[in-house]
């Protein structure tokens, strides 16, 4: 009697990439530093790209970047292999970043902006003239800085956050911070003490 012998073929071996990124992950989520630094390595860049396409900005991307990685670090524990690989999990996380950042960019607009119309609108029961005036010359003299030291000032002044609470907020150096502050107060003063241009009544 033959019989016959039903063949099946072989499984297709899983591609070495494939096996290198589970197994990143697996030390990921078994918080094993070297993985992480391997992690880093391999998607970072991509990262960064992504966010200064999207932003158009190099100094928030970097930000960005740093965030992201620091959010797939704490969050470790909600990554789920079986919903997909590592690398688009990340690029999750950028996006939600990125989304974060230009809505904290809003913020900040519309927080000058918002400056400058309570102080144009303030009547002589909320503030004295003199305090409506240099309101206006604060918003006016802000205004003109560079992005990041308006942005340092404006926390400063109307969050009353210290330098340690921006550089913690903002995710820059406590010294890159600092720097900021002081050019942007030197900036501000030599704005502000500017005399007026001739025939301005004042």
């Amino acid at each position: 009697m033959i019989t016959k012998t039903r063949l099946t073929a072989p499984a297709a071996p899983v591609p070495e990439e494939t096996r290198y990124e589970e197994e990143l992950a697996r030390g990921l989520v078994a918080a094993d530093e070297e993985a992480f630094a391997a992690i880093y390595r391999r998607w970072g860049s991509l990262v960064h790209t992504m966010a200064t396409r999207l932003l158009g900005d190099t100094y928030e991307a970097e930000d960005v970047t740093q965030q992201v990685f620091l959010g797939a670090w704490h969050g470790r524990a909600g990554f789920r292999p079986e919903r997909g690989p590592l690398g688009a999990w990340l690029v999750g996380i950028t996006r939600r970043k990125i989304v974060d950042a230009l809505v904290a960019r809003t913020r900040r607009l519309t927080l000058i902006d918002s400056a400058g119309r309570d102080a144009d609108t303030s009547g002589p029961d909320e503030a004295a003239p003199d305090r409506v005036l240099d309101r206006v010359l604060l918003v006016d003299a802000l205004a003109r800085l560079p992005r990041h030291q308006r942005e340092v000032l404006c926390m400063a002044f109307y969050e009353d956050l210290t330098q340690a609470q921006i550089a913690e907020r903002t995710g820059m150096p406590l010294g890159t911070v600092k720097s900021h502050a002081r050019r942007g107060l030197h900036r501000l003063r030599l704005v502000i003490e500017q005399p007026p241009p001739p025939g301005t009544d004042l």
